[in-house]
């Protein structure tokens, strides 16, 4: 079944993350050299499976934000860097972790780390990699900068277990899923975004205007993100189309279809969630469901709203080159449902 995702509004140019990759270029060469350094072990199955997803295609949006963010604040320095690769790090870690935490078998296309190497491998590699992230974060000397990264760590853990404690559980609300989303995702966006002025020496305002921002844009990732695992394609998701509902995951086109619908509805959705009866029959009634309640369209309202929570973050800053492009970065997100 083909799901159509309506955007609030069409545009005559889809946005493009390429002002930003082209930005950060030069300063993401140095990160990707020190990626592959710091992932380096003598130990021959840390590098092995640490660069089976470094190497995997990933945008690395966030590093990128580091980066523009320090330069949005005319950083000249080279502390950037070392913080950049830290938040690749702590990302890289966590999709260890939750490859195994969620038993996926497919990461960007590629098999995951735990269906090569197995799951022991992969926990243990994602911890050597968060050792490595704060080893660098102390290189830089800025305790601010550490107690962001650090903090969100513990958050990003805290998200996990909050969404064990969900996990196929049909009474949970939104305001359950935000908090998951809040802490798995935007946490670390927001602290990839503010560790950038603090380097720069930007002061309070700054840092609060770019938090703001890389928390309200990764939670508008975050919810088009879900939105795709039930109306996209598997080429473009690098994971199998409703992979979430096989995991028995409670995402918000679920939510509220589940909410919206009949009580012998809301028994599906227990019966497939819940009890895990999640066969392919299943999945084509549960997008028949989502399309009926039109929970797709809904999830990407929400994430518009986010997105311009981000915008209004950045709007009194200078406008510059490096802001136009994390704006664009907003509307790329977004649109990534085209």
């Amino acid at each position: 079944m083909g799901v159509v995702i309506p955007l609030e509004e069409s545009k005559n140019k889809l946005a493009s993350i390429k002002p930003l990759v082209d930005l950060t270029k030069a300063d993401m060469e140095r990160v990707n050299q020190l990626i592959l350094s710091k992932a380096g072990s003598d130990v021959q199955m840390i590098p092995e499976v640490a660069n089976h997803l470094i190497s995997s295609g990933g945008k690395r949006l966030r590093p990128m934000l580091t980066l523009a963010a320090a330069s949005l604040f005319d950083y000249r320095g080279e502390n950037h860097i070392k913080l950049a690769t830290s938040v690749e790090f702590m990302h890289t870690a966590t999709l260890l972790h939750d490859d195994v935490v969620d038993e996926s078998d497919l990461r960007r296309g590629k098999s995951t780390a735990r269906m090569i190497w197995g799951n022991q491998a992969s926990v243990l590699v994602g911890d050597f990699l968060l050792g490595q992230a704060f080893r660098m974060m102390v290189d830089v000397g800025s305790l601010d900068a550490l107690d962001v990264l650090s903090s969100a760590a513990c958050v990003i853990a805290e998200g996990e277990v909050l969404q064990l404690s969900v996990a196929k559980n049909m009474e949970t609300t939104e305001d359950d899923y935000l908090s998951v989303i809040r802490a798995k995702t935007a946490a670390l966006f927001a602290a990839a975004a503010e560790v950038g002025p603090i380097v720069a020496d930007a002061g309070r305002s700054g840092r609060n205007a770019l938090k703001s921002y890389g928390m309200n844009l990764g939670l508008a990732f975050q919810l088009v993100d879900d939105a795709l695992d039930y109306g996209g394609k598997a080429a473009d998701l690098g994971k199998n189309v409703g992979d979430d509902f096989r995991e028995g995951k409670i995402t918000l086109p679920v939510i509220l279809a589940y909410r919206r619908g009949t009580e012998d509805e809301r028994a599906f959705w227990r019966d497939a969630i819940e009890a895990g009866n999640s066969t392919d029959a299943n999945l084509e009634k549960a997008l028949g469901l989502i399309t009926k309640y039109g929970t797709l369209g809904d999830t990407i309202g929400r994430a518009v709203h986010y997105g311009t929570i981000a915008r209004d973050a950045l709007a009194p800053l200078p406008d510059t080159v490096w802001k136009s492009a994390l704006m664009e970065v907003i509307d790329f997100c977004i649109e990534r449902v085209n």
